[in-house]
Protein backbone atom coordinates (compact mmCIF):
# COMPACT_ATOMS: atom_id res chain seq x y z
CA UNK A 1 0.00 0.00 0.00
CA UNK A 2 1.15 3.38 -0.51
CA UNK A 3 1.19 5.68 2.89
CA UNK A 4 2.41 9.13 3.56
CA UNK A 5 5.74 8.90 5.75
CA UNK A 6 6.46 11.61 7.91
CA UNK A 7 10.40 10.84 7.88
CA UNK A 8 11.62 13.29 10.55
CA UNK A 9 11.15 17.09 12.22
CA UNK A 10 11.01 19.80 9.49
CA UNK A 11 9.63 21.10 7.06
CA UNK A 12 7.42 20.08 4.23
CA UNK A 13 10.04 18.28 2.78
CA UNK A 14 10.84 15.58 5.29
CA UNK A 15 6.99 13.61 3.99
CA UNK A 16 7.11 11.16 1.10
CA UNK A 17 5.07 8.55 -0.14
CA UNK A 18 6.36 5.76 0.25
CA UNK A 19 5.12 1.30 -0.19
CA UNK A 20 4.28 0.13 2.91
CA UNK A 21 2.83 -3.33 3.78
CA UNK A 22 -0.72 -3.57 3.54
CA UNK A 23 -2.24 -4.70 7.40
CA UNK A 24 -3.67 -7.56 8.57
CA UNK A 25 -6.10 -7.38 11.08
CA UNK A 26 -6.18 -8.57 14.37
CA UNK A 27 -8.94 -10.67 15.89
CA UNK A 28 -11.05 -7.67 16.80
CA UNK A 29 -9.57 -5.34 13.53
CA UNK A 30 -11.40 -4.38 10.27
CA UNK A 31 -8.87 -3.39 7.25
CA UNK A 32 -10.31 -0.25 5.92
CA UNK A 33 -9.75 0.55 2.31
CA UNK A 34 -9.43 4.70 2.66
CA UNK A 35 -10.89 7.00 0.52
CA UNK A 36 -10.46 10.27 1.87
CA UNK A 37 -8.08 10.56 5.82
CA UNK A 38 -8.59 13.77 7.10
CA UNK A 39 -5.99 16.64 7.52
CA UNK A 40 -5.40 18.10 11.40
CA UNK A 41 -3.28 20.97 12.65
CA UNK A 42 -1.92 18.14 14.82
CA UNK A 43 -0.49 16.22 12.17
CA UNK A 44 1.19 19.73 11.45
CA UNK A 45 2.55 19.94 14.59
CA UNK A 46 3.49 16.34 14.67
CA UNK A 47 5.56 17.12 11.54
CA UNK A 48 7.15 19.74 13.36
CA UNK A 49 8.04 18.29 16.30
CA UNK A 50 6.15 20.23 18.56
CA UNK A 51 3.25 17.10 19.30
CA UNK A 52 4.33 15.60 22.58
CA UNK A 53 1.45 12.95 21.76
CA UNK A 54 2.80 11.89 18.05
CA UNK A 55 3.97 8.41 17.53
CA UNK A 56 7.79 8.19 17.03
CA UNK A 57 9.58 9.14 13.29
CA UNK A 58 9.39 7.78 10.96
CA UNK A 59 5.74 7.36 11.01
CA UNK A 60 2.30 7.37 9.40
CA UNK A 61 0.26 10.38 10.96
CA UNK A 62 -4.00 10.40 10.34
CA UNK A 63 -6.75 10.50 13.13
CA UNK A 64 -9.60 9.55 10.66
CA UNK A 65 -10.47 8.15 7.56
CA UNK A 66 -14.14 7.34 5.88
CA UNK A 67 -13.65 4.02 3.25
CA UNK A 68 -14.61 0.28 2.85
CA UNK A 69 -14.43 -2.39 4.93
CA UNK A 70 -11.84 -4.79 2.85
CA UNK A 71 -11.45 -7.82 5.59
CA UNK A 72 -12.25 -8.19 8.81
CA UNK A 73 -10.67 -10.33 11.56
CA UNK A 74 -11.92 -13.64 13.41
CA UNK A 75 -14.18 -12.11 16.19
CA UNK A 76 -15.70 -9.57 13.70
CA UNK A 77 -19.17 -10.04 12.07
CA UNK A 78 -17.67 -10.66 8.32
CA UNK A 79 -21.17 -8.68 7.14
CA UNK A 80 -19.15 -5.54 7.90
CA UNK A 81 -16.87 -6.51 4.29
CA UNK A 82 -18.21 -4.36 1.81
CA UNK A 83 -19.56 -1.74 4.05
CA UNK A 84 -18.67 1.93 3.67
CA UNK A 85 -17.49 3.39 7.32
CA UNK A 86 -16.12 6.27 9.33
CA UNK A 87 -13.22 5.16 11.38
CA UNK A 88 -11.18 6.99 14.29
CA UNK A 89 -7.76 5.89 14.01
CA UNK A 90 -4.67 6.39 16.18
CA UNK A 91 -2.59 7.32 14.01
CA UNK A 92 -1.74 5.24 10.34
CA UNK A 93 -4.81 6.91 8.68
CA UNK A 94 -2.97 8.66 5.75
CA UNK A 95 -2.43 5.49 3.74
CA UNK A 96 -4.17 3.62 0.49
CA UNK A 97 -5.33 0.68 3.51
CA UNK A 98 -5.56 1.11 7.90
CA UNK A 99 -6.13 -1.20 10.48
CA UNK A 100 -8.88 -0.33 13.25
CA UNK A 101 -10.60 -1.53 16.14
CA UNK A 102 -14.23 -2.77 15.27
CA UNK A 103 -15.76 -0.73 18.01
CA UNK A 104 -14.16 2.32 16.39
CA UNK A 105 -16.10 2.33 13.01
CA UNK A 106 -19.27 3.61 11.83
CA UNK A 107 -21.64 3.14 9.35
CA UNK A 108 -20.73 5.82 6.81
CA UNK A 109 -24.55 7.91 5.92
CA UNK A 110 -25.37 7.83 2.49
CA UNK A 111 -25.98 11.56 2.29
CA UNK A 112 -22.40 11.88 2.83
CA UNK A 113 -19.39 11.61 0.24
CA UNK A 114 -16.50 9.86 1.16
CA UNK A 115 -14.89 13.30 1.53
CA UNK A 116 -17.29 14.98 3.69
CA UNK A 117 -17.57 11.26 5.81
CA UNK A 118 -13.84 12.04 6.86
CA UNK A 119 -14.72 15.51 7.94
CA UNK A 120 -17.15 14.36 10.71
CA UNK A 121 -14.65 12.71 13.32
CA UNK A 122 -11.66 14.78 14.73
CA UNK A 123 -13.80 18.32 14.09
CA UNK A 124 -17.45 17.32 15.49
CA UNK A 125 -16.13 15.67 18.15
CA UNK A 126 -13.84 18.13 19.60
CA UNK A 127 -16.78 20.52 18.77
CA UNK A 128 -19.16 18.26 20.81
CA UNK A 129 -17.14 18.06 23.80
CA UNK A 130 -16.14 21.65 24.13
CA UNK A 131 -19.49 22.81 23.83
CA UNK A 132 -21.96 20.44 24.78
CA UNK A 133 -20.09 18.09 27.06
CA UNK A 134 -17.70 19.96 28.46
CA UNK A 135 -18.78 23.55 27.94
CA UNK A 136 -22.11 23.13 28.87
CA UNK A 137 -23.39 25.78 26.41
CA UNK A 138 -27.77 26.40 25.95
CA UNK A 139 -29.68 28.43 24.30
CA UNK A 140 -29.47 32.00 24.23
CA UNK A 141 -26.30 31.76 25.62
CA UNK A 142 -23.17 33.51 23.69
CA UNK A 143 -20.18 31.62 22.39
CA UNK A 144 -16.90 33.16 20.64
CA UNK A 145 -15.65 30.95 18.71
CA UNK A 146 -12.21 31.47 17.67
CA UNK A 147 -10.49 30.20 13.95
CA UNK A 148 -14.37 30.08 12.97
CA UNK A 149 -13.98 29.43 9.62
CA UNK A 150 -11.21 26.10 10.46
CA UNK A 151 -13.08 22.20 10.01
CA UNK A 152 -13.50 22.77 14.19
CA UNK A 153 -14.99 26.16 13.71
CA UNK A 154 -17.21 25.54 11.61
CA UNK A 155 -18.23 22.02 13.61
CA UNK A 156 -18.61 24.64 16.57
CA UNK A 157 -20.99 26.97 14.57
CA UNK A 158 -23.18 24.13 13.24
CA UNK A 159 -23.93 22.99 16.98
CA UNK A 160 -24.49 26.08 18.68
CA UNK A 161 -26.69 26.94 16.04
CA UNK A 162 -28.64 23.97 16.74
CA UNK A 163 -28.81 24.70 20.40
CA UNK A 164 -29.61 28.27 19.67
CA UNK A 165 -27.22 30.07 21.15
CA UNK A 166 -25.95 33.28 19.97
CA UNK A 167 -22.72 33.12 17.82
CA UNK A 168 -19.58 34.94 17.17
CA UNK A 169 -16.50 34.15 15.81
CA UNK A 170 -12.88 35.44 14.86
CA UNK A 171 -11.79 34.97 11.08
CA UNK A 172 -10.18 36.83 8.52
CA UNK A 173 -12.46 39.25 6.37
CA UNK A 174 -12.17 36.73 3.13
CA UNK A 175 -14.07 34.24 5.19
CA UNK A 176 -16.65 36.65 6.49
CA UNK A 177 -19.54 36.18 3.78
CA UNK A 178 -19.01 32.29 3.80
CA UNK A 179 -19.35 32.38 7.79
CA UNK A 180 -22.54 34.66 7.80
CA UNK A 181 -24.14 32.46 5.37
CA UNK A 182 -23.41 29.41 7.53
CA UNK A 183 -25.24 31.06 10.21
CA UNK A 184 -22.73 33.00 12.41
CA UNK A 185 -24.10 35.85 13.97
CA UNK A 186 -20.72 38.48 14.32
CA UNK A 187 -17.78 37.54 12.24
CA UNK A 188 -14.47 39.92 13.99
CA UNK A 189 -11.59 40.30 11.87
CA UNK A 190 -9.16 39.26 14.10
CA UNK A 191 -6.02 40.24 11.75
CA UNK A 192 -6.57 44.23 11.66
CA UNK A 193 -8.37 45.10 14.56
CA UNK A 194 -8.19 44.12 18.37
CA UNK A 195 -11.06 41.24 18.67
CA UNK A 196 -11.46 41.92 22.38
CA UNK A 197 -12.61 45.54 22.61
CA UNK A 198 -15.01 44.29 19.50
CA UNK A 199 -16.31 41.41 21.02
CA UNK A 200 -17.05 43.83 24.47
CA UNK A 201 -18.73 46.42 22.23
CA UNK A 202 -21.27 43.66 20.57
CA UNK A 203 -21.90 42.00 23.95
CA UNK A 204 -23.05 46.05 25.60
CA UNK A 205 -20.11 45.00 27.86
CA UNK A 206 -20.89 41.92 28.80
CA UNK A 207 -18.92 39.41 27.07
CA UNK A 208 -20.00 35.62 26.24
CA UNK A 209 -20.78 32.66 28.74
CA UNK A 210 -18.19 30.44 26.49
CA UNK A 211 -14.89 30.61 24.66
CA UNK A 212 -13.56 28.17 22.81
CA UNK A 213 -9.79 29.01 21.86
CA UNK A 214 -7.40 26.72 20.05
CA UNK A 215 -4.67 29.49 19.85
CA UNK A 216 -2.45 29.28 23.27
CA UNK A 217 -0.02 31.62 25.16
CA UNK A 218 -1.39 35.26 25.38
CA UNK A 219 -4.61 34.58 23.58
CA UNK A 220 -5.81 32.46 26.53
CA UNK A 221 -5.37 35.52 28.67
CA UNK A 222 -7.83 37.65 26.21
CA UNK A 223 -10.48 34.73 25.78
CA UNK A 224 -11.15 34.55 29.94
CA UNK A 225 -11.27 38.46 29.90
CA UNK A 226 -13.83 37.96 27.41
CA UNK A 227 -16.26 35.48 29.74
CA UNK A 228 -19.10 37.24 31.73
CA UNK A 229 -19.41 35.76 34.88
CA UNK A 230 -20.47 32.24 34.77
CA UNK A 231 -18.87 31.78 31.81
CA UNK A 232 -16.59 29.31 30.58
CA UNK A 233 -13.59 28.99 28.74
CA UNK A 234 -12.44 25.75 26.83
CA UNK A 235 -8.63 25.43 25.33
CA UNK A 236 -7.95 22.80 22.94
CA UNK A 237 -4.34 23.63 21.01
CA UNK A 238 -1.53 25.73 21.25
CA UNK A 239 -1.67 26.66 17.42
CA UNK A 240 0.43 30.02 17.68
CA UNK A 241 3.49 28.09 18.24
CA UNK A 242 3.45 26.19 14.74
CA UNK A 243 6.74 26.75 13.00
CA UNK A 244 9.27 24.16 12.18
CA UNK A 245 13.46 24.24 13.36
CA UNK A 246 14.62 26.61 16.17
CA UNK A 247 11.94 29.02 15.30
CA UNK A 248 9.01 26.75 16.41
CA UNK A 249 10.62 25.78 19.42
CA UNK A 250 11.16 29.49 20.56
CA UNK A 251 7.37 30.15 19.15
CA UNK A 252 6.65 27.11 21.54
CA UNK A 253 8.71 28.43 24.34
CA UNK A 254 7.20 32.02 24.32
CA UNK A 255 3.46 30.37 24.30
CA UNK A 256 4.46 28.60 27.17
CA UNK A 257 6.07 32.01 28.70
CA UNK A 258 2.69 33.80 27.83
CA UNK A 259 -0.10 31.42 29.29
CA UNK A 260 -1.98 32.77 32.12
CA UNK A 261 -1.78 30.82 35.47
CA UNK A 262 -5.55 30.62 37.04
CA UNK A 263 -5.71 29.29 40.76
CA UNK A 264 -9.25 27.91 42.32
CA UNK A 265 -9.74 31.02 44.59
CA UNK A 266 -9.13 33.25 41.57
CA UNK A 267 -11.67 31.47 39.59
CA UNK A 268 -14.01 31.64 42.45
CA UNK A 269 -14.21 35.18 43.10
CA UNK A 270 -14.42 35.82 39.67
CA UNK A 271 -16.91 32.87 39.20
CA UNK A 272 -15.48 31.76 35.81
CA UNK A 273 -14.32 28.47 35.13
CA UNK A 274 -11.01 27.36 32.48
CA UNK A 275 -11.67 23.97 31.01
CA UNK A 276 -8.97 21.68 28.24
CA UNK A 277 -9.76 19.25 25.82
CA UNK A 278 -7.44 16.49 24.08
CA UNK A 279 -9.12 13.81 21.83
CA UNK A 280 -6.05 12.15 21.74
CA UNK A 281 -6.16 11.27 25.19
CA UNK A 282 -10.04 9.74 24.98
CA UNK A 283 -8.76 6.32 23.38
CA UNK A 284 -9.42 4.62 27.28
CA UNK A 285 -13.36 6.51 27.04
CA UNK A 286 -14.90 4.63 24.06
CA UNK A 287 -18.03 4.41 25.27
CA UNK A 288 -18.72 8.45 26.16
CA UNK A 289 -17.04 8.76 22.81
CA UNK A 290 -19.77 6.42 20.80
CA UNK A 291 -21.86 8.20 22.75
CA UNK A 292 -20.98 11.83 21.09
CA UNK A 293 -20.62 10.41 17.75
CA UNK A 294 -23.92 8.99 17.60
CA UNK A 295 -25.31 12.22 18.64
CA UNK A 296 -23.53 13.90 15.74
CA UNK A 297 -24.62 11.22 13.52
CA UNK A 298 -28.43 11.61 14.51
CA UNK A 299 -27.32 15.36 13.86
CA UNK A 300 -25.99 14.37 9.90
CA UNK A 301 -29.67 12.64 9.73
CA UNK A 302 -31.80 15.81 10.81
CA UNK A 303 -29.55 18.11 8.49
CA UNK A 304 -28.20 20.40 11.31
CA UNK A 305 -24.67 18.95 11.27
CA UNK A 306 -23.21 20.03 7.67
CA UNK A 307 -19.43 18.94 7.22
CA UNK A 308 -17.50 21.57 4.93
CA UNK A 309 -14.90 20.14 2.75
CA UNK A 310 -12.70 23.32 1.88
CA UNK A 311 -10.16 20.88 -1.09
CA UNK A 312 -9.34 17.32 -1.00
CA UNK A 313 -5.95 16.94 -2.01
CA UNK A 314 -4.47 13.98 -3.41
CA UNK A 315 -1.50 12.23 -1.46
CA UNK A 316 1.14 12.80 -3.85
CA UNK A 317 0.40 16.41 -2.90
CA UNK A 318 0.60 16.05 1.02
CA UNK A 319 2.97 19.11 0.99
CA UNK A 320 1.16 21.35 -0.84
CA UNK A 321 -2.08 20.61 1.98
CA UNK A 322 0.21 21.52 4.71
CA UNK A 323 1.50 24.85 3.38
CA UNK A 324 -2.43 25.48 2.55
CA UNK A 325 -3.50 24.80 6.40
CA UNK A 326 -0.24 26.06 8.11
CA UNK A 327 -1.21 29.46 5.77
CA UNK A 328 -5.03 29.38 6.88
CA UNK A 329 -6.24 29.42 3.89
CA UNK A 330 -8.56 26.89 4.77
CA UNK A 331 -12.12 27.27 5.21
CA UNK A 332 -13.66 24.21 6.57
CA UNK A 333 -12.00 20.75 6.40
CA UNK A 334 -8.85 19.86 4.29
CA UNK A 335 -8.82 16.39 3.61
CA UNK A 336 -6.81 13.80 1.36
CA UNK A 337 -7.43 11.29 -0.73
CA UNK A 338 -5.40 8.10 -2.14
Amino acid sequence: MRAIVTTRNGDVGVMNIEERPDPTPTKDQVVVRVKAAGLNFADILCRQGLYPDGPPKPCVMGYEVSGIVESAGDEVDQKLIGKAVIAMTRFNGQAELVAVSSAQIFEKPASLSFEEAAAIPVNYLTAWALLVTMGGLRKDEAVLIHNAGGGVGLAALDIAKHIGAKTFGTASASKHEFLKERGLDHAIDYRNQDWLPVLIDLTQGKGVELVIDPLGGDSWKKSYRALRATGRMGVFGMSVASASGLSGKLRALKAVLQMPRYNPLGLMNRNKGVFGLNLGHMWGEGEKVRGWTMEIMRGVAEGWIRPHVDRAFPFDQIAEAHRHMEGRKNIGKVVLVP
